[in-house]
């Protein structure tokens, strides 16, 4: 493991990269998954700033909203070019900061380069409808407009990923974007600002499209409530959602809420256990277990469900723990202690509400290192009650028994949220009830293959307490802008609608 001046040099040198000049200091602190000290601080917002930025923000809607949406996705494109030239720089920030292993901090980036090219191709096709109206001599259509101000608060397990998600979507919609980061991540949030600043720039656009609010929760607060804030996109804990949502509605805002996932994948006698022990070991271990997609709760047929757990735990032993720069390192460390206790505590729960811990079930110490590892932990538990009907972000994944697929599905949906589902089965029947109407009541339903691991072409999220919102792909862009319906009356007479006779 790098030790914490080596990490503070490393994230000088990669925010030097992408033309930041940070002397870490500042009444915000910057902190590392790697070694639960400080990097360094930055400085805070106040009220005066982030009224200044929406104002800024208002001022360049403006002229933002009326560029065409094509030159609109060029800076996009942009943008996506300088994200491949930093690619490197980025990844190494979101490691120090978050802790994700190399290849998963690698991977964020990329998603970031893949949305942008989504968002290019989207700006070409941001259309309505042509409808058939009742009266003659009339045409009836819906048209998209830019919407105002975009807020994104995001979490720090994808701390750059979902912000890039709604801005390069906003971006080409016509909207300008204030970011509030997690305070886990503000040094790759700062970098990957700086870059898309530059983007519009080179331009001839100004900058303030792209703003970051670095603040305490006090200040979030501000930004959820003010009225200049058109769509509030937020992501983070079904907690945090209770508490946005309500807010952001008061004032008849809109709000794209990305909440918790207590994520269920369901093993049929007739799956592939092979293909489904590699989908289910990255999906529960991935990440430490701390992406809102990981595999939580795993629902065998009870046939198979001693052989799928052994071969389970199997691949768990073998999974290396330790420095997320290394390349043969597979689980990095959790975000810092709070959630090293969150796992103990969960930990023992399901031990005293009757859970056998097959494998794990421990914090690790690492060589050479501060941070705080828990061991990829599979919990056999003998009714899905208690602790597993919650969301804990560790490596804890739950073992429960089906008999038939009705009970499995049922299973599956007997949690308060709904963002990822998969079932493993090569029984096609199977795998049409589980995608239909009376199957998964997720937002994201797979076969044969994990819940984990989401392509930016389809649209993002869940139902239930996830919140119901919708990023990326698909449709979502319609969430980044308002709708009008327009009659247009080409004759000339006046007939009303539904024959009514007002003469």
């Amino acid at each position: 493991m790098r030790s914490h001046d080596e990490l503070v040099a490393l994230t000088r040198q990669r925010l030097a990269a992408v033309g930041l000049d940070w002397d870490g200091q500042g009444d915000l602190p910057c902190p590392t998954a790697l070694s639960n000290r400080p990097l360094g601080a930055v400085p805070g917002h106040t009220a005066a700033d982030l009224d200044a930025q929406l104002e800024a923000a208002q001022k360049v809607f403006a002229v933002w909203r009326q560029t065409p949406a094509p030159v609109r996705g060029q800076v996009v494109r942009r943008w996506g070019e300088l994200l491949r030239r930093h690619q490197g720089d980025l990844a190494d920030l979101v490691t120090i900061e978050a802790g994700k292993i190399a290849s998963e901090a690698w991977g964020e980036v990329q998603e970031m380069i893949d949305v942008c090219d989504y968002a290019v191709g989207l700006s070409r096709q941001l259309w309505g409808k042509t409808m058939a109206s009742e009266r003659p001599g009339h045409r009836l259509a819906e048209t998209w407009h830019p919407l105002g101000v975009v807020g994104v608060i995001s979490a720090f397990n994808f701390p750059l990923a979902v912000w890039a998600w709604n801005a390069a979507v906003a971006w080409v919609c016509g909207d300008p974007v204030i970011w509030k980061p997690s305070h886990s991540a503000p040094l790759s949030a700062l970098a990957a600002d700086a870059l898309a600043k530059r983007a519009f720039r080179e331009a001839g656009f100004p900058d303030s499209l792209s703003q970051v609010l670095l603040c305490t929760r006090q200040l979030g607060s501000a930004l959820v409530n003010d009225p200049r804030v058109a769509l509030l996109s937020a992501t983070g804990s079904v907690a945090m959602g209770r508490v946005v949502g309500p807010q952001v509605a008061a004032r008849f805002g809109r709000s794209l809420l990305e909440l918790g996932g207590n994520n269920a994948a369901v093993v049929a006698r007739s799956a592939d256990l092979e293909l489904a022990v590699r989908g289910i070991v990255f999906a529960a271990a991935g990440t430490a277990g701390q992406r809102c997609t990981s595999l939580r709760r795993l629902i065998v047929q009870r046939d198979i469900a001693a052989e799928l757990t052994a071969r389970v735990v199997e691949a768990y032993a073998r999974l290396p723990l330790g420095d997320p720069f290394d390349p043969a390192t597979r689980v990095g460390p959790l975000i810092n202690r709070a959630a090293g206790q969150a796992f103990t505590t969960a930990v023992a729960r399901a031990e005293a509400q009757g859970g056998r811990v097959a494998v794990g079930g421990r914090l690790a110490e690492v060589a050479g290192s501060d941070a705080t590892f828990a061991q990829p932990t599979v919990i056999v538990m003998p009714e899905q009650a208690g602790v597993v009907l919650e969301e804990t972000f560790a490596p804890i994944l739950y073992v429960l028994a089906y008999d038939d697929f009705d009970q499995a599905v049922a299973l599956n949906n007997a949690v308060s949220q709904g963002l990822s589902s998969a079932v493993f089965t090569t029984d096609q029947r199977e795998a049409e009830l589980f995608l239909g109407p009376t199957g998964a009541d997720s937002g994201i339903v797979n076969v044969n293959i994990g819940t984990s691991g989401a392509e930016i072409g389809g649209a993002f999220g869940g139902e239930k307490e996830t919140g119901g919102g919708r990023e990326s792909g698909s449709d979502s862009w319609h969430a980044y802008m308002r709708q009008a319906t327009n009659t247009v009356n080409y004759s000339r007479e006046l007939p009303l609608a539904q024959g009514v006779d007002f003469g």
